[in-house]
């Protein structure tokens, strides 16, 4: 499978997109516009090893709804990211059976790696 879950609005997002030349093979779905069913976020996790590698602590929701001070587990991380969009750390990248989460460095340098060995 190769999908890229993103926020159309997110200036990182778009540019991590352009940045890494993503052929028309690959899914781009809108998350704003077309939310994220349960059973996509629960392939993410299995790539990604847990809900919480999924979760964003940059959310502005996340210290707004207090869950700075919270002790959150699995099924919470899980609750958030399906009734709130922003919580999902993005960009996403699945391509194949390997998982790219986020804007780091060392992620967007992995997954251009992984589409450069695919092609």
């Amino acid at each position: 499978m190769k999908k890229s879950y993103y926020l159309g609005n997110c200036s990182t997002c778009i540019r991590i997109i352009k940045e890494l030349e993503l052929g028309k093979d690959v899914v781009m779905q809108e998350i704003k516009t077309e939310k994220i069913t349960p059973n996509q976020l629960d392939d993410m996790a299995k790539l990604a090893g847990s809900y919480e590698a999924l979760f964003s602590r940059v959310a502005i929701k996340y210290r707004s709804l207090g869950l700075n001070k919270q002790k959150l587990e699995e099924k919470d991380y899980r609750k958030y990211i399906i009734e709130e969009y922003t919580f999902l750390k993005r960009p996403v990248l699945i391509y194949g059976k390997k998982i790219f989460v986020g804007n780091s460095k060392n992620t967007i340098a992995a997954a251009k790696s992984a589409i450069a060995t695919s092609q």
